[in-house]
This record gives structure tokens, C-alpha cells and sequence, in this order.
């Protein structure tokens, strides 16, 4: 991981780890992608053909995994593709060469902390519904933002099928308010104690009015 700082800010970034996943995978020439993933695409296990060789697949997610720590853009996008690693297919290494042909036009995006930005913690959350084709399962989001410093973020596929949008909404706010607690008493521990409620912001109106009724919790 590679730290750049001044009296300001300190930002973070895996630029030269980047580029060693590029020059592996051969992508070298100037082609770039605007966003790791096509928008509305679907992985299935038996789209397209298998691989003949699962070597360099699997070296490169894994690879991008470790990427995840300093890149929250991919997170979504190396998250579906790992789930692959024991069958991948000729879909899902497409799928791979799109996530490196957008790092290559974002090859020095990282973590910015600012020196100047409050320490008041806030966070977001969101789920898609059933949006795994093939077990029908949501994926839960989150991130959490300390003034305007990104400090937490998860994207992972729910364990449970949720049977409205709502549900997994709620499961991922759950999720969220337990990450919350945790920061909190970390940045207690810290030093840094937050002295008001931190609010999560969620966009489905029915996961909000349960939250805020008790009665609504079965």
C-alpha cells in the first residue's frame, strides 16, 4: 500500500500492485472500461465454457481481493466474481478483464483522509433484492464515512433468501447497526468519542418505518 501525505490529508493507494495485476494478465494495451461491471449483468455458473486452465483466473481475483482494501469502487465487482473460483468459465474471465480494463483508467484511486474533516460518523446502506440468478439471494452494502474520510465498507451476499425487498433491505440495515456499534467503541477506545446518535441513511420507506416501530420486528 502505497502513502502520500501533507499537512492536510494522507491518501492511500495500490497503483504499482495495480499495475503488477495488469502486466500478469497481459492487458497492456490502451483500452479502458468506465465501470468495473456492466450495468444489469448476471453470472451464472453455466454461462459460457469452462476454462481450460483455472491458474490465472483464480490468481487474479485473488489478487483483486487484496486490491478491495484501498478500492471500494470494485468491491461489488470482485465480490461476484470470486464466487467462481472453483468452475470459472469464459463469461466470468470476461467479467474479470473488464474490473482490470477500468483499473487501468483508474490506476491511482485510493483512500483520501482528510486532516481538516469532522470526526462525526455516518453511514449507508442498501440491498438488492434476489439478485443472484441462481440461488436468488440479495447482496448486503454498506460504508461508513468518519467527516468525509471512507473508513468501513462490506458488499456480501446474504445468507438467506429474503422474500420481499424489504427483508433484505432490514437484513442489511441489521447488519449495518451491528458494523455501527462496533466503530463506535473502537473509536471510543480511540479517543474519539461520538457524542450524538449516528444516523444510517436507507432508501426503502417499509425497512424505515419497521426500524422505527418495535411492534414491526417479527
Amino acid at each position: 500500500i502505497e502513502v502520500t501525505s501533507d499537512s492536510t490529508r494522507y491518501h492511500l493507494s495500490q497503483a504499482k500492485y495495480a499495475s503488477d495485476i495488469l502486466a500478469r494478465a497481459g492487458v497492456t494495451d490502451t483500452k479502458t472500461a468506465s465501470s468495473p461491471l456492466e450495468q444489469n449483468v448476471k453470472l451464472r455458473p453455466s454461462d459460457g465454457t469452462p476454462l481450460p486452465d483455472h491458474t490465472l483466473y483464480r490468481q487474479l481475483v485473488g489478487s483483486l481481493i487484496y486490491l478491495t482494501v484501498t478500492r471500494p469502487d470494485i468491491a461489488y465487482a470482485v465480490h461476484l466474481v470470486s464466487q467462481f473460483m472453483s468452475a470459472p468459465r469464459t463469461t466470468h474471465f470476461s467479467a474479470v478483464l473488464r474490473i482490470l480494463r477500468y483499473l487501468k483508467g483508474t490506476l491511482f484511486h485510493g483512500l483520501h483522509f482528510s486532516s481538516e474533516t469532522s470526526l462525526a460518523l455516518h453511514a449507508f446502506c442498501d440491498a438488492d433484492w434476489a439478485g443472484d440468478p441462481t440461488d436468488r439471494h440479495s447482496t448486503t452494502g454498506y460504508c461508513f464515512f468518519l467527516g468525509t474520510s471512507l473508513i468501513s465498507w462490506r458488499s456480501k451476499k446474504q445468507t438467506v433468501v429474503s422474500r420481499s425487498s424489504t427483508e433484505a433491505e432490514y437484513r442489511a440495515l441489521a447488519d449495518a447497526t451491528s458494523e455501527l456499534l462496533w466503530i463506535r467503541w473502537l473509536l471510543q477506545d480511540m479517543g474519539v468519542s461520538q457524542s450524538t446518535s449516528t444516523p444510517i441513511y436507507c432508501d426503502n420507506q417499509s425497512t424505515i418505518q419497521i426500524a422505527h416501530n418495535d411492534v414491526f420486528h417479527e
